[in-house]
């Protein structure tokens, strides 16, 4: 039996919404909201795309850079110069970090001489090295060790022929294989092969001879491996007459120390020194004039020897050896 009235909490046979029981709706009504249902609903409707941002105007970026870059004190220069040689994965020159900056190359070149002062070998773990014409941020020589450690990479090397066969190459390019071969004294067609692998020499062209013989030269590459600013920055002929005085001068401190000679030339001075001198000499020659006599006595001791034990039989008389008749 109904009173006739309805309880706060009452819905007039359906659970209170938000009351944790039965979804206050039928099956019925939410489907006649939604539509029928599809397994592969999600897979044939189109991927929603979220709209990017339009690329930006370069040319008319540059120039905001530029006006900006204007107002930067030479300390923040050297921070963003910094910084854009630290992301490179290359070496950059001058051009480079004027386009990528919007710097003046003088206050970038100011900026490098700075940082070159900072991150100088054997101060700084990172060292700014002029490689190839361009800047770039390199380990410390001395930490190679630690890193190769870490990095767990083995170093890269060159076989002695290959140093030979590239350092007549970087000092005589552009030259032939035959003019390497002839001073080499070798065949180097395989070697000349594995530099080319590497990027370290480049065919530069042909030479107009007979075969037409290809040209070859050192590559920018060649000069990142061994960190030369350009192809002057390789030691000159006396440059390694002087390494090879500096080595016999390091050979000569390792070399046991002589008896010192000190007070000889005093010593020849000296009158007294002089007679001792004669005195030895007249005593030596006069050792060498008794050895003489001992000899000349031996000599004639082994000759009266040998007369007695070998005597000369006596001629018989008449000269025949017969006996008279």
């Amino acid at each position: 039996m109904t009173t006739g009235k309805e309880g706060p909490g009452d819905t007039g046979g359906k659970p209170a919404r938000g009351s944790g029981g039965p979804s206050p709706f039928t099956e019925e009504e939410i489907a006649a909201v939604t539509g029928p249902g599809d397994e592969d609903e999600l897979e044939d409707s189109d991927v929603a795309t979220i709209e990017a941002d339009e690329a930006p105007d370069l040319q008319s970026s540059f120039e905001k850079l530029l006006v900006k870059s204007r107002n930067l004190s030479p300390e923040r220069i050297r921070t963003v110069v910094e910084s854009v040689l630290f992301v490179a994965d290359k070496p950059l020159d001058l051009n480079q970090l004027y386009e990528a900056t919007g710097i003046d190359r003088e206050k970038i070149q100011e900026a490098l001489n700075q940082i070159s002062g900072i991150h100088r070998d054997g101060i700084s773990g990172i060292v700014l090295y002029e490689v190839a014409g361009a800047w770039q941020f390199r380990t410390d020589p001395h930490s190679a060790e630690y890193v190769r450690r870490y990095l767990r990479v083995k170093p890269q090397r060159l076989t002695r022929a290959a140093v030979e066969t590239l350092a007549i190459i970087a000092y005589r390019q552009p030259v032939t294989r035959p003019e390497v071969e002839d001073i080499r004294g070798v065949d180097c067609g395989a070697v000349i092969k594995a530099l080319l692998d590497r990027k370290l020499i480049k065919i530069l062209g042909k030479k107009e001879e007979v075969g037409r013989p290809m040209l070859y030269g050192t590559t920018r590459e060649f000069l990142e491996f061994f960190a030369l600013k350009d192809l002057s920055a390789l030691p000159t002929l006396r440059e390694f007459h002087e390494l090879t005085q500096e080595h016999q001068e390091i050979v000569e401190k390792e070399r046991p120390a002589a008896p010192p000679a000190s007070g000889t030339v005093e010593a020849l001075a000296d009158p007294e020194f002089q007679k001792r001198m004669e005195k030895s000499v007249a005593a030596s020659e006069a050792a060498l004039e008794e050895l003489e006599e001992a000899m000349n006595a031996a000599d004639k001791t082994q000759q009266a020897a040998t007369s007695l034990l070998n005597p000369t039989p006596p001629p018989t008389e008449g000269g025949s050896g017969s006996e008279p008749g």
